[in-house]
């Protein structure tokens, strides 16, 4: 992969955790905590983002290099991840959650802490953009490079609460149903990814895929 710019590179990261998919999870929290402990989620989560996406490009060679890892198998490990948690979405089983709380007052006396967990893998520690992350910055040879994938990931992630707070409460009245229609939906697109990434990573450990038509 060639190094990219920071308006391409913002571009790839906007497109694998933008708004557009890191909202919907907001709307779901909405349902389940207030609209004050909802913004102080998307304050914290977005710290925490910012520091493991920053952290992960900025360590990528050493993190590659301890545990033995390319490439490849980060992709295949990736989609993988990234596909089981997507066919969770289209059955309607959310990882994460807490399945046993009452949606009314989920977690009352932690709202913070339980959303925090709640958005630990679709946000905070997203699959697909740890390895992009990762694997764009071992494409570039200098620390030029790694600052400017982590700057443009940083940013998209700055978007992201921002987004967040500003609609939480629009996402707060959100039809439970039409949640659930857009997370299948997500789901099937989601667990598409997934599939595409393990495909990159079967493509680059040289296995022939043979394509129909």
């Amino acid at each position: 992969m060639e190094s990219l710019d920071l308006a391409d590179t913002f571009v790839t990261f906007l497109a694998l955790l933008g708004p557009q998919k890191v909202l919907l999870y907001f709307a779901r929290l909405g349902h389940q905590i207030d609209v004050s402990s909802v913004r102080l989620v998307a304050l914290y989560s977005t710290g925490a983002t910012m520091v493991i996406g920053v952290g992960c490009t900025l360590a990528a060679p050493w993190l590659a290099t301890f545990f033995h890892i390319g490439a490849p198998a980060l992709q295949l490990a990736a989609g993988a991840v990234f596909f089981i948690y997507a066919v969770g979405l289209v059955l309607g089983f959310h990882f994460g959650e807490n399945n046993e709380v009452d949606p009314e007052g989920a977690d009352a006396e932690h709202p913070v802490v339980s959303g925090l967990r709640q958005m630990l893998l679709p946000y905070i520690v997203s699959p697909l953009a740890v390895a992009a992350e990762i694997e764009e910055s071992l494409s570039t040879h200098d620390w030029g490079g790694r600052w400017v994938i982590a700057g443009a990931f940083a940013a998209v992630a700055v978007l992201d609460g921002a987004c967040a707070w500003v609609f939480a409460p629009l996402l707060k009245r959100a039809h439970p149903i039409s949640l659930e229609i857009l997370s299948r939906l997500l789901g099937v697109l989601l667990a598409a990814v997934g599939v595409q990434l393990i495909l990159a990573g079967l493509a680059a450990l040289g296995v022939h895929l043979k394509v129909g038509h």
